[in-house]
């Protein structure tokens, strides 16, 4: 798939604009804090319902408006002329309201999976570097790039786990045995649809390691030609050993999060908080012999958060989808010998939008198109 019109009012620096696309390579060009990233954070979000950059809706709205609206036309493949219009408009404090087809939708995230990208910027360089949450977040966002309905299991997940930290905290320092009440029938609530949707969860992260990590090695061996053996690692606080030999994973998951749930329950019912599920879990990525946190250098670093996204993006494209590949302000962290080679190594991607600070740092693309970003305004250009 490929996006082929893309319109934005009030979006970020942009009053208005309307970009004609076209399949293969389109490269934004403009100096720093123009609006390039801008235009590539709007079609990441109305895929995702999320941006890269910032975790509100606030700084997307044009200082002024009171809200923003991206619009854009989807072709399904350079073979396949169906079309498809996506509409979101961004309500900072408010429900987003969400459109397909013209037809308004129930609830935004049924927007989610119409258009799949991959996207990498030089903040993924936190998937390395940062805290767990950096690696979930970039695990979790590959699930809902394979399985959209995943976004709906994750929002799920998430309300879950609030309400039963809410019940935890106010239940905190109670006896450790339980006592009957309406609090304990609610936290066997929480526990059941807690263990349930996290077993779902974790069930995806588990799949989609495995599936990536070839593809991400491979990535890297393009990346970085020496010392280029790397690994990932989930970790997690529940018990991991002989899940994937059970006949149905998915239950087993569940029965163990439901123990550990049990078994942790004075700790839990001390501290106040939920101590055991996939919010809590890592993946440890390393090079060589060498874990990559702390070891790593900026270059590997870098090369390894690249390896993850494009590791990903082949993923996804074997499972059968075309998804946009966003590769935001990348190349100017490569030397020349690795921009040719990750350069050969996208080029036959159905769309690729990339945005560079000088036109130089990008590798030649055959029958690539050029657009120049100044002060929120978009020309082709060279």
């Amino acid at each position: 798939m490929f996006v082929t019109e893309l319109t934005l009012t009030d979006f970020r620096n942009y009053h208005e604009a309307h970009l004609e696309l076209t399949s293969g390579v389109t490269v934004f060009v403009g100096s720093n804090g123009q609006g390039k990233t801008n235009l590539v954070e709007a079609i990441e979000y109305l895929s995702t319902m999320s941006s890269h950059r910032v975790s509100t809706t606030a700084p997307l709205i044009r200082a002024g408006a009171t809200s923003a609206i991206i619009r854009a036309k989807v072709q399904a493949s350079r073979d396949d002329d169906r079309l498809i219009w996506l509409d979101l408009e961004v309500i900072p404090g408010k429900s987003n309201v969400a459109r397909l087809n013209r037809a308004p939708l129930p609830r935004p995230r049924d927007l989610v999976g119409a258009l799949r990208t991959v996207v990498f910027s030089p903040l993924d360089i936190a998937i390395v570097r940062g805290d767990p949450s950096d690696r979930r977040s970039w695990l979790d966002s590959l699930v809902v790039t394979r399985w959209p309905r995943m976004a709906g299991v994750k929002q799920d997940f998430d309300k879950v786990l609030r309400q039963r930290n809410a019940l935890l905290k106010s239940m905190s320092g109670r006896s450790q045995t339980p006592q009957g009440g309406d609090e304990e029938v609610t936290l066997a609530v929480w526990n059941e649809q807690l263990a349930a949707l996290g077993a779902e969860l974790l069930h995806a992260r588990l799949d989609t390691l495995a599936d990536v990590l070839p593809h991400a090695q491979r990535a890297y061996e393009t990346i970085a030609p020496k010392n280029n053996q790397i690994n990932a690692v989930y970790k997690s606080g529940l018990e991991l050993t002989g899940v994937a030999e059970a006949a149905d994973v998915r239950a087993e998951l569940q029965r163990r999060l439901l123990e550990a749930m049990e078994r942790l329950r004075g700790e839990e019912l001390y501290r106040g908080v939920t101590l055991i599920g996939p919010q809590r879990d890592d993946v440890e990525l390393s090079i060589g012999a060498l874990p990559a946190k702390g070891y790593a250098s900026h270059g590997e670093s870098w090369s390894l958060a690249l390896a993850l996204r494009l590791g990903g993006f082949t993923l996804v494209r074997d499972d059968g989808t075309e998804p946009v590949l966003v590769l935001d302000d990348v190349f100017a962290e490569l030397d020349v010998s690795r921009r040719e080679r990750v350069g050969a190594a996208i080029a036959d991607a159905e769309q690729v939008l990339i945005t560079a600070a000088v036109g130089a740092d990008v590798p030649d693309f055959p029958a690539e198109r050029r657009f120049r970003v100044d002060s929120g305004t978009v020309e082709v250009g060279p």
